[in-house]
């Protein structure tokens, strides 16, 4: 999960490496070889969901606010630009379960105003936040294509504390790594450690998939590749590019079965 809003430039929906291959470097002497990407690891809000930023506006209109100077407000906070401070510190807590939800719904509810200057209620904040949320369906249609050619799926999400909607989950991940679950957030190295071990991977035969660039990089550190994310075919033409030839087929037979600009 992660605003849109800060998503660091370049490389949307596009095949992102390190600069040493996502097997890193090769010993003096000895070829360069890349390890098999069988792992997918994705996020949740803005990759198996719909945009952040569209569901932000969702939830802006219902509650009155507006959902421009709660991004803005993001992007102060949380931001490549951002200073470290309280304020921050209480997002960063609430992903590794540190901090209690009702608390945390405060420091949100204090970022925007309604027109008549009134702050939303804090109580339930953060699900009524996350209620339009819902999954895009081209994204879950080709993951549930690649893990019934093989591949391991696992969902990553950074979590504000709000209920998912677990539904069919068992059918299209073969594990779940919820940061307040876990203890750790991206982008600490060892939550993406933690992910491809639940998958009897090494990282570099993982692929991270996310909408927040600082996210993939982190991942790429370890030797993971990344994707990020903007749409579902984007996303698909770059995971064919890296998979085997079971995963590439799978990935492109769904992608010509989708309708056009998904």
């Amino acid at each position: 999960m992660g605003p849109s809003g800060l998503r660091a430039p370049g490389g949307a929906g596009t095949l992102e490496r390190n600069q040493q291959g996502a097997a890193g470097p090769s010993l003096a002497g000895e070829e360069e070889t890349v390890a098999e990407v069988s792992g997918i690891v994705v996020d949740w809000g803005g990759v198996i969901t719909r945009p952040f930023a569209e569901g932000i506006a969702l939830w802006a209109a219902e509650e009155g606010v507006d959902a421009v100077e709660f991004r803005a407000a993001l992007g102060r906070l949380l931001g490549p630009a951002a200073e470290p401070g309280p304020a921050a510190r209480q997002f960063h807590l609430v992903e590794r379960g540190e901090l209690p939800v009702a608390e945390f719904e405060g420091t949100l509810a204090a970022l925007v105003r309604r027109a008549d200057g009134s702050h939303p209620a804090t109580e339930g904040l953060v699900e009524r936040m996350f209620a339009p949320f819902t999954d895009d369906p081209a994204v879950v249609g080709l993951l549930r294509a690649l893990r019934d050619a093989g591949l391991k799926i696992a969902l990553l999400s950074n979590s504000w504390g709000h209920t998912y909607d677990r539904r069919d989950w068992d059918g299209l991940f073969d594990t779940v790594v919820i940061s307040c679950e876990v203890g750790l957030r991206k982008p600490e190295p060892e939550i993406f450690r933690h992910t491809a071990r639940l998958l009897h991977r090494r990282p570099e035969q993982c692929v991270m998939v996310d909408d927040l660039g600082s996210n993939v990089r982190a991942a790429q550190a370890l030797g993971m590749a990344g994707v990020h994310h903007r749409t579902a075919r984007e996303t698909a033409l770059a995971l064919a590019s890296l998979l085997p030839p079971a995963g590439r087929r799978a990935a492109l037979e769904h992608l010509s079965a989708a309708p056009s600009g998904h």
